[in-house]
């Protein structure tokens, strides 16, 4: 995965707070407005509605914004993994014009509503206000709808099933095979193991976490012969696990495991908790 390079250390240093903002209004703790107009605080994104189809968002989708001087705000905030920001003018009671600022350029697992809340959060929009929700709208009809809500805590790394959902190699991140969607699912153990299905065959292995690094021993699995998506998905998590010490990231429901030696990554959502 890469970053554009040498983004100012105070930029660096605000898309890291927007990450771990809570919600602070003009008069308290729950966001709020400016003075006849705008709003301010820490939202979360629930969902982009784009052409008449709605797009949930990821867990890690926020937008904060912070007065600024006179009706200008700036805004800092989530795509949902790369980080961004934007300068705001709040034209009026109901109008905000945004102008995008400076953002991270991640290998991410959902481009497609990242990129897509990128397009929409930009230019002249709308603002509606309703109890704990904000909805922005362009002038084409689509709309970003935020909620003051907080968003679900994170999913623990240990005791959750984990089922693949995406690859990342390099700067490209792609699906899984759609032959072999939602077969490759593993659960960390308390007891230090590491068991699941690798797409076809069934595997454990004994595994260590320390801080943010995961090592994953000698697998032993089934031997089932593995062809098309799930043979291919197989061979890819055989060689992630195999790779070394692994670096993991959990946002929200999504689960990343990165070789710290190659930069080869999947990501993976959280099913259920394991009893």
């Amino acid at each position: 995965m890469r970053t554009l390079p040498l983004l100012p250390a105070a930029l660096v240093a605000v898309l890291a707070l927007s990450a771990t903002a809570t919600a602070c209004g003009d008069g308290g703790g729950t966001p709020g407005t400016h003075p006849g107009r705008g709003f301010s605080g820490s939202w979360s994104v629930e969902s982009l509605t784009v052409d008449g189809k709605v797009l949930p968002a990821p867990a890690a989708a926020r937008l904060s914004m912070e007065p600024g001087k006179g009706y200008e705000a700036e805004a800092t905030g989530d795509y949902g993994c790369n980080g961004f920001t934007a300068a705001v003018v709040f034209d009026s009671a109901a109008t905000m014009t945004v102008s995008p600022g400076a953002h991270t350029d991640m290998a991410c697992p959902d481009l497609p509503f990242e990129t897509a809340f990128a397009r929409l959060f930009r230019g002249p929009l709308t603002v509606e206000r309703s109890p704990e929700k904000i909805t922005l709208k362009a002038p084409d009809g689509n709309v970003i709808a935020l909620s003051s809500k907080p968003p679900a805590p994170p999913a623990p790394l240990l005791a959750t099933q984990w089922t693949v959902d995406s690859l990342i190699k390099g700067e490209t991140a792609s699906s899984v095979p759609a032959d072999a969607e939602g077969r490759a699912r593993f659960t960390l153990a308390a007891d230090g193991t590491v068991s699941g299905s690798l797409g076809c065959n069934r595997f454990n292995a004994s595994a260590a976490v320390e801080g943010n690094r995961l090592t994953v021993g000698p697998l032993t699995t089934t031997r089932m012969a593995c062809e098309g998506g799930p043979g291919e998905l197989e061979r890819t998590l055989t060689a992630l696990f195999g790779s070394g010490p692994l670096d993991w990231r959990i946002q929200g429901d999504s689960l990343t495991l990165t070789a710290t030696a190659s930069g080869t990554a999947i990501t993976a959502k959280a099913a259920t908790a394991v009893e």
